[in-house]
């Protein structure tokens, strides 16, 4: 990115008419946000495509990066159109992006494939253009067949970790566990060792909005989708997997201390979409606790929706280090898998708790080394 800047080749702009005038394609790569009916809110889409009707005065062509329904860029195409304020042609492509948070730029430059939904040939031929450089796998479909390829590909990978979560929870009723298990099940190249960890249940930007999105979308044309509609189910249930552990030993938790390792949805990311610890910080504080909570980089966020102080029955701090948040604590809850989490010691809990009481929902410590520095340690399917 800095090469091609220094070359001349990259340009920031906040004027969107310029930046669309006499462009050859124009990428659309704006959020698709959740509605309250589970429904993909293409509001922001829209707006640019209108910005772009008005403004564009050469033909073009639109793609649409951003995840969308199956359908959208044919409505899309017709939008453009008809908004049109210049006599050109404007054509629209899907270009579904594969991005995870924290890993966005290696995902562009190293895809696993790089997917395009046209329908003309014109259309298609630009588009290879554009990805020849990148000398990636191409997959060239149409447009509808590429907007369900997003949609296919992250409800699979949801589907698998709420499949490992529900196999997690039979584990500790058989006396299996769910770490071995996934161990024998990836060496069999059919299922491979990606998004077998058992843990809370998956958050962010992508798995639950386009779930749910996929879900809302079969119901509207009266099928029902019943394995996505399983995993959005177990997800939802998995998330308070530790409070109903923790309620289980304790009971209650007025006035106890309870210190919180992680607050964002995964590591690597500041993100706090659909984040368990949100979910379970609501319960511990209606249930009079008072949260001393860790994270290196999503605490900011999290003091947005929570500041510090009281709320309601309880109370919530945030602490600079693991340590300062574990001090005298009666439990500790572990959200995310930080590496900074990671390196506390099993001592550390047994050292600087009032109880060394710890609920970890990333599975991250030896179950014998917890027992034999005396910590009292519940995970997930173990």
């Amino acid at each position: 990115m800095c090469k091609n800047f220094a070359a001349g080749r990259l340009h920031y702009t906040t004027d969107y008419a310029a930046a669309y005038r006499d462009a050859d394609a124009i990428f659309i790569g704006v959020g698709t946000p959740e509605r309250a009916d589970g429904s993909a809110d293409l509001t922001y889409v829209k707006i640019v495509a209108r910005q772009i009707a008005e403004t564009v005065e050469r033909d073009c062509l639109v793609v649409v990066k951003s995840t969308v329904p199956i359908g959208t860029n044919d409505e899309l195409e017709c939008l453009l159109r008809e908004a049109l304020v210049h006599d050109v042609q404007v054509e629209v492509a899907s270009n579904p992006e594969f991005l995870a948070q924290g890993t966005a730029v290696r995902d562009t430059l190293q895809a696993a494939r790089i997917v395009i939904g046209t329908e003309s040939r014109e259309a298609e031929a630009k588009m290879l253009e554009i990805y020849k450089p990148f000398n990636l796998p191409i997959v060239s479909v149409s447009r509808r067949s590429a907007e369900m390829i997003k949609y296919a590909s992250n409800d699979f990978l949801a589907l698998k970790i709420s499949y490992m979560n529900d196999i997690a929870n039979l584990c500790e009723l058989v006396g299996a566990n769910v770490q071995d298990v996934a161990r024998g099940m990836s060496y069999d190249e059919r299922i491979g060792d990606k998004f077998l960890n058992a843990g809370i249940g998956y958050g962010g930007s992508c798995f639950p909005k386009d779930t749910k999105a996929l879900e809302f979308l079969a119901r509207r044309f009266g099928y029902e989708l019943k394995t996505v509609k399983a995993a959005i189910e177990v997800n939802s249930r998995q998330k308070l997997t530790l409070y109903r552990k923790a309620v289980q030993r304790l009971t209650c938790f007025d006035g106890l201390k309870v210190a919180v390792l992680g607050l964002t949805f995964k590591a690597g990311t500041d993100d706090l979409r659909e984040a368990p610890s949100i979910d379970n910080v609501e319960l511990l504080l209606g249930q009079g606790a008072d949260i001393c909570a860790y994270d290196p980089v999503g605490t900011g966020n999290f003091r947005k929706m929570y500041p510090e102080g009281r709320h309601g029955c309880g109370s919530i701090a945030y602490a600079k280090s693991p340590q300062e948040a574990l001090q005298g604590a009666n439990l500790c809850f572990i959200f995310t898998e930080w590496q900074e989490i990671k390196a506390v010691t099993p001592d550390a809990y047994k050292t600087l708790m009032r109880m060394a009481l710890v609920f970890d929902g990333r599975n991250i410590y030896p179950l014998q080394a917890m027992k034999d520095a005396g910590v009292e340690y519940y995970s997930i399917g173990r």
